[in-house]
């Protein structure tokens, strides 16, 4: 493994990407430590350990950011993929804008352009609900608040707060973007990433502040959790349904063209984490409605961890996880194309029958990634119940979950980049199979590279 990681290091190109890359994550780390103006330092570091659990710490997981806390990069990187499933979604459903996307480069330009400006109403409209409800919330509770509560009566002052937490989040999305552009990798999906492992330290060290007899079963039961969510994530990530192809024989004169065998593959979860994402932001409406005076019930019902949450938040997976498919998947639009291109499904009619034998085979397939999400995003609940401790809460974010999810998605795209990388320079590829280099191998041996 050293080996191969020094050989990344010997490619300029890649090693540059890869600075690039861990300096801006560097700098992102950075805003997570920078305070809001009238914070007080002291409360912040003795607040730091706690971290959040519920509704606030499953956001956090999926923005990257510290909504819980007071500082300039609270709010994350949710307001830019709201915007960006916003337009993803428009994309299918409004034929200009599809138009647009068809374009090309410029298109996309164009596109990416208007996701930004979307950005700014919707990073407002956070930064507003963060002020009136968790930062105030805390200011008037009593106790130690993070910010004097004749400071934060000031309306300027709330003014302030909500321009300078937009400002951070228009910062992480330009962080994501130069990411993208200069580094290696999905910038957004990096940026979410490394806050994950971030606060990884922390929830471990609160977990294992408990009782000290039952540490070492404590850990076992930890690390067995851990290797059974990274295997199963591994394993319904990388799984397709392979849809049989076979091309139209063309003969020209005495040969004979095509008559090849392929595949369309169908990934089990093609939708990815966006079910979930899906399912917590409509969550956080009636969380945040039962902490208004008199509503309070709505919190003993649809409360975190109770039966109708837990039934509700299954019930919406599924229900994203079909729609997203259906917008993202089209089956007549591939049927055409199988026709144009004189491919074919071998017993299945060209046209209409293969986009009705598509749409069948999709439906089942989304039904079984709709189930694996359903269990990943549970996952926290029952590991709860098993490790059965205070601390077990914190941990379970991290060991399964969406963390999970998010960390090893990233994590895999992020090898396959490195290996496209290397494949390009003719050497082996990061996971150690063969990936080219004949032309070097050749030179190397004086035969013909020379």
């Amino acid at each position: 493994m050293f080996g191969k990681a020094t050989e990344i290091l010997r490619v300029p190109e890649l090693r540059k990407k890869i600075l690039w890359t861990l300096g801006l994550l560097f700098l992102f780390r950075l805003g997570n430590h920078i305070l809001l103006p009238g914070v007080d330092p002291e409360e912040f570091v003795r607040r730091l350990g706690t971290g959040n659990s519920g509704v606030i710490g499953i956001l956090n997981a999926l923005s990257g950011g510290a909504l819980g806390s007071a500082t300039v990069f609270s709010l994350g990187v949710m307001p830019y993929i709201s915007a960006s499933i916003v337009f993803s979604l428009l994309q299918k459903m409004v034929p200009a804008l599809e138009q647009v996307a068809k374009e090309g480069q410029s298109g996309q330009r164009k596109i990416n352009q208007w996701t930004r400006w979307a950005t700014v109403p919707i990073c407002l409209f956070q930064a507003g609900i963060t002020v009136t409800t968790l930062i105030s919330q805390d200011v008037s509770q009593g106790g130690q608040p993070l910010i004097s509560p004749e400071l934060f009566a000031s309306f300027w002052y709330k003014t302030a707060i909500v321009l300078i937490l937009t400002a951070g989040t228009l910062l992480i999305m330009w962080i994501g973007e130069k990411i993208t552009e200069h580094g290696i990798g999905q910038g957004t999906s990096l940026i979410i990433m490394a806050g994950i492992i971030a606060r990884l330290p922390t929830q471990i060290s609160t977990s294992l502040s408990g009782d000290p007899e039952h540490k070492t079963q404590f850990i076992a039961e930890i690390v067995g959790l851990f290797v059974i969510s990274v295997i199963a994530v591994v394993f319904f990530t990388k799984a397709q349904r392979r849809v049989p192809i076979q091309q139209a024989k063309l003969t020209r004169g005495r040969r004979q063209l095509g008559g090849a065998r392929h595949f369309i593959p169908l990934k089990v979860s093609a939708v990815g984490v966006m079910p979930i994402v899906f399912a917590q932001t409509l969550f956080v409406i009636p969380s945040m409605l039962g902490k208004a005076p008199g509503l309070g019930f709505i919190n003993e019902y649809f409360g975190y961890e109770s039966f109708l949450y837990l039934l509700f938040y299954t019930a919406l997976i599924f229900f994203f996880s079909f729609f997203w498919t259906a917008v993202m998947f089209q089956p007549k639009e591939m049927a055409n194309n199988l026709k144009e291109y004189g491919s074919f499904i071998p017993g299945i009619r060209p046209g209409q029958r293969t986009a009705e034998y598509l749409e069948g085979v999709m439906v089942r397939v989304t039904l079984v990634g709709a189930a694996f999400l359903a269990v990943i995003a549970l996952f926290p609940y029952f590991a709860n119940d098993l490790l059965g401790t205070s601390g077990g809460r914190g941990i379970a974010y991290a060991i399964g979950g969406t963390s999970i999810l998010i960390t090893v998605g990233v994590c895999l795209d992020l090898v396959d980049k490195i290996n496209a990388q290397l494949v390009m320079r003719n050497y082996e590829g990061f996971t150690g199979g063969q990936t080219g280099g004949g032309w070097a191998r050749r030179r190397e041996a004086g035969g013909e590279g020379e």
